[in-house]
């Protein structure tokens, strides 16, 4: 585990929950329940939520520093990013359904099913394709990322373009339970937690999405990014694909590692 607190998050869930009773959402801007728990858990004290800096509204600001709960769309925050990290340490909070129980919605009866678990468990590597997508932002010094694993129950609408209607279906809300782990990556070598520690080098990417146990269409940007950041580096090839070796710190212009830090096993 990291430095999660139980207590904590079960207080946000029920203070959140507890707001949400009777209106169409959580707080002023009209927030999703994962959004405002984790905005609760990370800063209990509301004074220091939605705060206005330039032109733009931070989730959390403490101190002069920031950090925003993005569920996903990080090509949204390109305009934040640019203004709060002109001052400001940045810290990006998202994230991951690890367990998931599910319902549907029938939308013409509004009928609910009983909720039933999902076959997928979330894991870290799925903030990879949200990453590639702020890039050119992720060797900034003052950009952190806290990618935070929930077990939730989802409530779905019967809409989607499938016979059954549940592929393409839109999501009505996810009410987390539970907190399982956090990974914080506070300096540039901490990418390198999101390298699976038991891989062979050289790899390639249909080697690293295996052993990660994603797919190939996750682990090619994840590897586009871990390059970027210098965590990895490409030593040849192997046919068609790329190899792939880890790049040990004393060879980046990483800063000190922390060492409470933990890598994905």
């Amino acid at each position: 585990m990291g430095t999660i607190d139980t207590e904590l998050f079960d207080i946000a869930c029920k203070r959140c929950i507890g707001m949400q009773k009777g209106q169409m959402g959580i707080g002023t801007l009209g927030e999703k329940t994962i959004h405002a728990v984790l905005k609760y858990y990370y800063a209990p004290n509301e004074a220091y939520h939605e705060i206005k800096i330039g032109n733009y509204v931070a989730d959390i600001c403490i101190d002069g520093e920031i950090t925003e709960v993005q569920t996903r769309g990080f090509h949204n925050m390109r305009g934040k990013l640019a203004c709060f990290l002109e001052e400001h340490d940045v810290t990006i909070c998202y994230p991951v359904a690890h367990k998931k129980w599910i319902s549907w919605v029938d939308m013409e009866t509004g009928e609910i099913t009983d909720k039933r678990k999902s076959p997928k468990t979330g894991n870290f590597y799925q903030i990879f394709p949200e990453l590639y997508k702020i890039k050119m932002f992720l060797k900034h010094p003052s950009l952190h990322f806290i990618i935070v694993l929930l077990d939730v129950e989802e409530t779905r609408y019967l809409n989607g373009w499938s016979h059954d209607k549940k592929r393409g279906s839109s999501r009505m809300d996810g009410i987390p339970v539970a907190i399982f782990d956090e990974l914080r990556i506070d300096t540039r070598e901490d990418f390198a937690k999101l390298i699976p520690q038991d891989l062979t080098e050289p790899f390639t990417v249909k080697e690293f999405a295996k052993k990660a146990k994603i797919t190939e269409h996750v682990a090619s940007p994840g590897l586009n990014i871990l390059l970027e950041v210098g965590a990895v580096k490409r030593v040849g090839k192997r046919g068609r694909a790329y190899l792939y070796e880890r790049v040990p710190f004393s060879q980046t212009n990483f800063s000190t590692c922390n060492n409470n830090s933990h890598a994905i096993p």
